[in-house]
């Protein structure tokens, strides 16, 4: 059996006292970093409106590391269709391959990475509604990628991309049955979201293998399993900086949005709140501890769902501190 392989997926985290700005350019930095590490891709995430995330587009940051990078896979994970046209989001990545060739994913998601009002004001119509047409959007993107808009359809000549005749390589973002079902229909890999559905994600990856139909891109089923997961040198440090995400989660579940806290106020923030972060352990899978102590856990997660590879989420308040768990993990499997 192959090694695991891992992976990167980057929320963009703006620290208290720092900018969207300075979060980004940590972003390309990370980027470098892991690729000297043996890390094998490193995505992306789109979030709105929100002080503790700053990546609104991620597209733009895909290419400002892919330009800061020269052979780690490079990619979204993910872009929010629903936000969209498929036009749009194809030109935009077959741009992105132009440039950096081959090594480009698109992870596509059906989640608005937002709340309903600034889902809303993303739209261009605000007459009515968006409608509900993932399926279809998501038919039409790759009709455009794949060049299979059937010669009726009335966008038919619009598949003459501006990057050339490369793809990305399209994978569907999930953490429900649902994106698992419609991957295995389209013939396309599926990554799944642990970190944020921990409950009976094994089932929906194994249906997912079962249901799944070849296409001619993927003959065979990939799955990757989004991990949040953060280590440091000794256990107890590592609970320590944790404090960080999981007081910025408590208050998100409880709709306050907030940039990454410093340790200290965090640790504070969790001995008058232990209820609330007793109840953010039952809803969020976290692998937290020494790289012994963390390695094993992710191993297991990677197995339960038969997964190639694991894909780490972290977030720290200190930049170093963050950097530091993924070369932890880089040196604890050997990459």
């Amino acid at each position: 059996m192959p090694p695991l392989r891992l992976s990167v997926l980057d929320q963009s985290p703006i620290s208290e006292g720092s900018s969207g700005g300075d979060a980004l350019r940590n972003s390309v930095d990370l980027a470098r970093h892991t690729e000297r590490l043996g890390y094998t891709r490193y995505w992306v995430a789109e979030h709105h409106a929100t002080p503790m995330l700053a990546c609104a587009s991620p597209e733009v940051l895909i290419s400002a590391i892919g330009a800061a990078t020269s052979h780690i896979r490079v990619g979204s994970g993910g872009v929010m269709l629903p936000h969209y046209s498929p036009l749009k989001v194809a030109e935009n990545f077959s741009m992105l391959t132009g440039m950096y060739g081959e090594r480009v994913d698109l992870a596509i998601g059906r989640a608005p990475g937002s709340d309903p009002i600034t889902a809303f004001a993303l739209q261009r119509d605000r007459r009515v509604a968006a409608p509900d047409d993932f399926p279809e959007q998501l038919a039409e993107l790759l009709g455009y990628i794949d060049r299979t808009l059937p010669v009726t359809h009335r966008f038919a000549r619009l598949a003459n991309l501006p990057g050339g005749p490369q793809q990305p390589d399209v994978w569907l973002l999930g953490s429900s049955p649902q994106s698992g079902i419609w991957a295995a229909e389209l013939g396309l890999p599926y990554a799944f979201a642990d970190f944020i559905n921990p409950v009976g994600g094994a089932e929906i990856v194994e249906r997912y293998r079962t249901q799944y139909v070849p296409s001619k891109r993927h003959p065979t089923p990939r799955v990757i399993v989004a991990v949040w997961a953060l280590c440091a040198d000794t256990d107890e440090h590592a609970n320590r900086i944790a404090a960080s995400s999981r007081m910025a989660f408590t208050l998100f579940l409880q709709g306050k949005l907030i940039p990454v806290p410093p340790v200290d106020k965090a640790l504070e923030f969790l001995d008058q709140h232990a209820d609330e972060v007793a109840a953010l352990g039952r809803r969020r899978r976290w692998l937290v501890g020494s790289a012994a102590a963390v390695k094993p856990g992710i191993e297991e997660l990677a197995a339960e769902y038969g997964a190639e590879e694991a894909m780490i989420v972290t977030i720290t308040f200190d930049h170093e501190a963050r950097r530091r768990s993924y070369q932890l993990l880089a040196e604890a499997f050997d990459l």
